[in-house]
């Protein structure tokens, strides 16, 4: 039987497949470094999670990692002290991740260069709020907005393994 810790690690790598192993530590944020470190260890003892390429952790070898669903999990780290460990999971395309945060229901949409006519098909709802991720703030402006409240996000990595989540403050009118 899988402790409460262990089985929320299965379920992530079950929901986005494979994850760098240090989102998966910072998931687990309400635990020291070590400790989720020795959470991740067991898994793997028990086969429950293996290693893929030294870097990523998946539930099979076969696992590929999805960069855009990495991209949004740097992001949702950026709230996960008030988010339960149960109250994020994949969304519908083309968002890439759902969350709750104090009842108000987020969607991250991870956008690249030429891609902004995806935001059309975003089908905003009461009590929903987008953060869309785009590779430069220079893209903001091209994109065409829902009837309902954005945020905006880039994700820079510069080097290191942890990158820096930069947010701006968008419109809510569903204009360009």
């Amino acid at each position: 039987m899988l402790l409460e810790d262990e089985q929320n690690v299965v379920r992530w790598l079950s929901q986005y497949g494979s994850l760098p192993k240090t989102q998966v530590i910072r998931l687990l944020h309400n635990k020291p470094p070590q400790t989720a470190e020795r959470i991740i260890r067991n898994l793997k003892k028990e086969q429950q999670v293996t290693e893929i390429g030294g870097y990523y952790l998946g539930l099979d070898k076969m696992s590929k990692p999805d960069q855009r669903l990495i991209l949004a999990v740097w992001v949702l780290l950026k709230f996960v002290d008030r988010v339960g460990p149960q109250a994020h999971y994949p969304a519908s395309y083309p968002s890439q991740l759902f969350f709750l945060k104090e009842n108000i229901g987020y969607e991250i949409v991870v956008l690249y260069d030429g891609e902004q006519h995806l935001t059309r098909l975003l089908q905003p709802q009461e009590d929903l709020k987008y953060i869309i991720v785009v590779p430069h703030v220079s893209m903001i402006p091209t994109l065409f907005l829902p009837k309902a409240p954005c945020l905006f996000a880039t994700v820079d990595f510069d080097g290191q393994e942890e990158p820096n989540v930069t947010f701006y403050a968008g419109k809510e009118d569903g204009s360009k």
